[in-house]
């Protein structure tokens, strides 16, 4: 098999894996709308500070040892598999890179031979990459279950983000995706480690003089947790090993694997995991204001939860947003970050009256319309003056 083969084997179920920015509006969860590429391999991604790319997200092996009951690439599938060495993957992507073809590399793999052992293939890939080919770009690194602290320091000397997928929020809750990891001496334990480095070592020591961000991922609805428990983690999470963003894959069956027969969660709770996640990290949000629903501690689906909140607390008394402060305007739907600063830089000069105002400052008018005052005055959604 050629190395482009092997490459298009390997990454074929890497889409689970996310890279990028989630949308967090009333649209359909996704990091943008992609153009069709010739290549199944490269994904486009959008990174923080909204730069796109193309990004190839691919596996070093699909050999596995572990048997993780929703993995593709579980120990026993019956599935045929790959493996690169690392000389070879660094110059495999070293060509696409050159030729325009890929821009930045999201490099995982499946576990032989132990967690140390994958690891350190993975660093040796690392290496190779910025060392012989002088490769300055976008390097996301996995790091293994099982990896010891100096790998997780080694991989953060090369790499602009690193991650470790979690799975699930709990002990309890891991056995039921997968058996035989350790939630916390293997997962939890190395994001701590990242954090305790980056209080303890000086950032210049890091690649491009910055420590990389940490990201996690979680199966949503796979270990039939609550919205509450994945929330109440991530929000820890951000809070006190700097987790720049959790992502939510939406459970989906995988043929010959032990959970083959469980139903698919609907993508739409990804999607408010998002939204909830978002407002806890960026909008001041506390765990307690999400509108948890009291019988299954999820979100609802039907609506957003920065609009179920609004309902409560704006849905009778609208606010007024000549008055109102930055941390009351973000709570307003159809009101984002930038958007509440754009009403206050506004309001030094002049007062807000009508809808069409609004949405030359960057908001979603019509969203906003219900919680809000202008003069004193509900205002009237006019859509044929936006």
């Amino acid at each position: 098999m050629d190395t482009l083969s092997t490459l298009k084997l390997l990454s074929s179920q890497m889409s689970f894996e996310a890279d990028g920015e989630p949308r967090v509006n009333s649209d359909p969860p996704a990091c943008f709308s992609p153009k069709e590429h010739d290549h199944a391999f490269v994904h486009p991604a959008q990174l923080p500070g909204g730069r796109k790319m193309l990004l190839l997200k691919t596996l070093l092996s699909s050999a596995c040892e572990r048997d993780c009951f929703y993995c593709p690439f579980r120990a026993g599938r019956d599935f045929r598999r790959a493996t690169f060495k690392p000389d070879e993957f660094a110059g495999l992507f070293n060509k696409l890179n050159q030729n325009g073809m890929a821009e930045g590399v999201f490099l995982s793999s499946g576990i032989a031979g132990g967690g140390v052992r994958t690891q350190d293939k993975l660093l040796d890939t690392a290496e190779i990459l910025r060392r012989k080919h002088h490769y300055l770009g976008y390097l996301h690194l996995k790091i293994m279950p099982g990896a010891e602290k100096q790998q997780v320091y080694r991989a953060m000397q090369l790499a602009d983000r690193v991650s470790v997928n979690l799975e699930a929020p709990s002990t309890e809750r891991l056995a039921k995706l997968a058996p035989h990891k350790i939630f916390f001496e293997e997962l939890l334990r190395p994001l701590k480690w990242v954090e305790e480095i980056r209080r303890t070592v000086p950032s210049y020591k890091f690649w491009s003089g910055r420590w990389p961000s940490t990201v996690t991922q979680f199966v949503a609805g796979g270990s039939d947790e609550s919205d509450l428990e994945l929330l109440a983690l991530t929000n820890w999470l951000n809070r006190n090993v700097g987790l720049k963003r959790a992502y939510f894959s939406a459970f989906h069956p995988i043929r010959n694997t032990p959970l083959e027969n469980k139903p698919a969660v609907d993508p739409v709770r990804e999607h408010r995991l998002y939204q909830a996640s978002f407002l806890l990290r960026d909008y001041g949000f506390d765990l307690e204001e999400l509108p948890f629903m009291n019988k299954t501690n999820n979100l609802p689906l039907h609506t957003d939860p920065k609009q179920a909140w609004a309902e409560m607390y704006f849905g009778e008394n609208p606010i007024e947003l000549n008055k109102a402060d930055k941390h009351q305007l973000i709570r307003i739907p159809g009101i984002g970050l930038k958007g509440a600063d754009a009403i206050i830089s506004v309001r030094r000069n002049s007062r807000l009256r009508d809808l069409s105002s609004l949405k030359k400052l960057g908001v979603i008018a019509e969203r906003a319309a219900p919680y809000i005052l202008l003069d004193g005055r509900k205002p009237a959604l006019q859509l044929a003056l936006l």
